[in-house]
């Protein structure tokens, strides 16, 4: 039994961390360092947020929001076109990055 629950949780396990590293490359990519920050904690300028350590559903959320014209305050204006290229995979990988970074 012990080694079906491992089998079970054990590709989870590899998932999650599979996301965080494919995030950590389309934070770059995506450019979302230009603004933010290398790793989300030191944002280039007050207006914008520190990203690291953040709920990995809040950030989702957030991008969702920006992308759909949802959220429409502050600076996710200027956010809105490069969430065009941004994919819902993409968020989440970039999101589960973003929550691991402490």
């Amino acid at each position: 039994m012990k080694k079906l629950i491992f089998a079970f949780f054990l590709p989870l396990t590899f998932s999650a961390t599979t996301l965080a590293a494919d995030g950590k490359a389309l934070y770059t990519q995506k450019l979302c360092a230009t603004c933010h920050g290398a790793e989300g904690k030191a944002p280039i300028a007050p207006m914008y947020p520190k990203l690291n350590g953040q709920n990995a559903t809040y950030l989702l959320n957030q991008m969702k929001d920006i992308k759909s014209g949802k959220r429409n305050n502050g600076m996710s204006m200027t956010m809105k076109p490069m969430m065009a290229a941004v994919s819902e995979s993409d968020m989440t990988a970039i999101a589960d990055y973003l929550a691991s970074v402490k």
